[in-house]
C-alpha cells in the first residue's frame, strides 16, 4: 500500500495551536469547558490541547479521557475480544461544555459511541467535537465544530495518525490501496 505524507510534526503543532485559538475565540476564559479525549490518540491530542490552553489561560483546563470500546456498535463482529480500557472523567460533566477530541473523523460511529459513553457521566450543557483530520464518508449525521485538516479520501484509503506519545513521532499519513 503506497503511503502519502499529509502532515509532519511542525504542521501538527501549528494545527493544534490554531485549534486552541479557535476554542478560546468561542469560549474566552473556558470557565465551563472540559476537554475529553477519546482513547487513544484523541486522549493524547486532548492532553496537548489542554497544555496549550493552560499556558494561555494561566490555569489548568479540566481534562478527561473516554474509552468507548463497550459502546461500539461493531463489538460483536470484532475478531477476538475488544481491548477494554479505562475512562477517566475527574470532574462532573453536568452543565459543562464538553469538547470531545479525536484524531480522525470518518463514519461518525466512534463519535456516536463517545456521546453515549459521555452521557453515563452526566448531562453537559453542550458537546462540541474537535478533530485533527476530517476525512469524510459519514454514515451518521455528525459534524466537527473544530477541524485541523480536511482530507479528501476514498473509502478504501486509510488515514494513519502517529503521535510521539505512542509512536515515537508526529505524522499523518494516507495509506492508499495498492493498484
Amino acid at each position: 500500500m503506497p503511503v502519502i505524507p499529509l502532515l509532519d510534526s511542525q504542521e501538527i503543532a501549528r494545527i493544534l495551536d490554531r485549534l486552541a485559538s479557535q476554542v478560546l475565540e468561542r469560549h474566552a476564559q473556558c470557565d465551563q469547558v472540559m476537554l475529553v479525549g477519546i482513547e487513544r490518540r484523541g486522549a493524547d491530542l486532548a492532553r496537548r490541547l489542554a497544555a496549550l490552553l493552560g499556558d494561555r489561560l494561566g490555569r489548568a483546563v479540566p481534562l478527561g479521557s473516554l474509552d468507548i470500546n463497550l459502546y461500539r456498535d461493531d463489538w460483536t463482529s470484532l475478531e477476538g475480544k475488544p481491548h477494554i480500557g479505562q475512562s477517566c472523567i475527574p470532574q462532573g460533566v453536568d452543565g459543562r461544555v464538553v469538547i470531545l477530541v479525536d484524531d480522525v473523523l470518518f463514519t461518525g460511529r466512534t463519535i456516536r459511541a463517545a456521546l453515549e459513553a459521555l452521557l453515563d457521566y452526566g448531562r453537559p450543557s453542550a458537546v462540541e467535537l474537535l478533530v485533527l483530520v476530517d476525512r469524510g464518508h459519514r454514515e451518521l449525521p455528525i459534524q466537527a465544530d473544530y477541524v485541523g485538516r480536511t482530507v479528501n479520501t476514498s473509502r478504501q484509503e486509510h488515514v494513519d495518525v502517529l503521535l510521539t506519545e505512542r509512536d515515537g513521532q508526529d505524522a499523518v499519513r494516507l495509506a492508499a490501496p495498492a493498484v
